[in-house]
């Protein structure tokens, strides 16, 4: 991956929302290079501007100013429906909460964005990556019949199917108990690894950030460190 573009790129961006109380200033100049390939946690304390750092990076939120690159592609000025088709394949994000279609079952979820690509076998491509993290036998569950672990693994799953460029991970085992947000954390480095895709952690798990190879600490919407860590991220299973 040493010639292709970056994953993310970002140049002195900001991001100023208003309030009653009058503007409100998110993001503070940020510049950031992540190289295609890398793992990457974003820390910080609650208000740094963590989630708004990945939203305006995944597409989901506009910049007030700076540029924003994804995989080599300049989405600064793109509007939003340039935004949700640029999405479309090239980037995957997987929430805290897990945003699951209540009407549709685990494989239908998956399938939902390869049909939007236009993928000719997407409900073949969904069982697969279902039976990839342990869900072959609930193919047909609904969200609701299916635990909270299960259904991030839903989730997960159909954030990779697609093979994006980026997957976008904001705390993604926040709303889980120990053992449950574990096994999900060594999904959550298994498939990107496997499938050669960037993956950008918003976390306040100190121990889940330094499995990825890099770590950014936010303060006041500022990087206020960048660190490499001792080794490489663990593999799934791995201590």
């Amino acid at each position: 991956m040493q010639n292709s573009p970056p994953a993310i790129d970002l140049e002195d961006v900001t991001l100023t929302l208003s309030s009653a109380a009058g503007p409100v200033n998110i993001l503070n100049g940020v510049s950031l290079t992540v190289p295609a390939g890398e793992t990457v946690a974003l820390l910080g304390p609650s208000g740094s501007g963590k989630s708004s750092l990945l939203m305006v990076a995944a597409g989901l939120e506009s910049a007030t100013s700076g540029r924003v690159a994804i995989a080599g592609t300049d989405i600064t000025r793109m509007g939003e429906d340039g935004l949700a088709r640029f999405r479309r394949g090239r980037v995957g994000i997987v929430f805290q909460s897990f945003h699951l279609i209540p009407t549709m079952t685990a494989l239908e979820n998956v399938a939902v964005p390869l049909e939007l690509n236009g993928t000719r076998d997407a409900f073949a491509r969904a069982k697969a990556e279902l039976e990839a993290v342990g869900l072959g036998a609930r193919l047909d569950h609904y969200p609701g019949q299916l635990s909270g672990g299960e259904q991030q693994r839903v989730a997960l799953a159909r954030a990779i199917a697609p093979g994006p460029a980026v997957l976008f991970a904001d705390e993604p085992t926040g709303n889980l108990d120990g053992a449950t947000g574990a096994e999900v954390a060594d999904l959550l480095f298994a498939l990107p690894a496997r499938a050669r895709t960037t993956l950008f952690l918003v976390t306040h798990e100190e121990t889940l950030a330094r499995r990825c190879r890099r770590i950014l600490r936010l303060k006041d919407g500022r990087i206020v460190a960048d660190e490499r860590t001792a080794r490489p991220h663990a593999a799934a299973g791995s201590a």
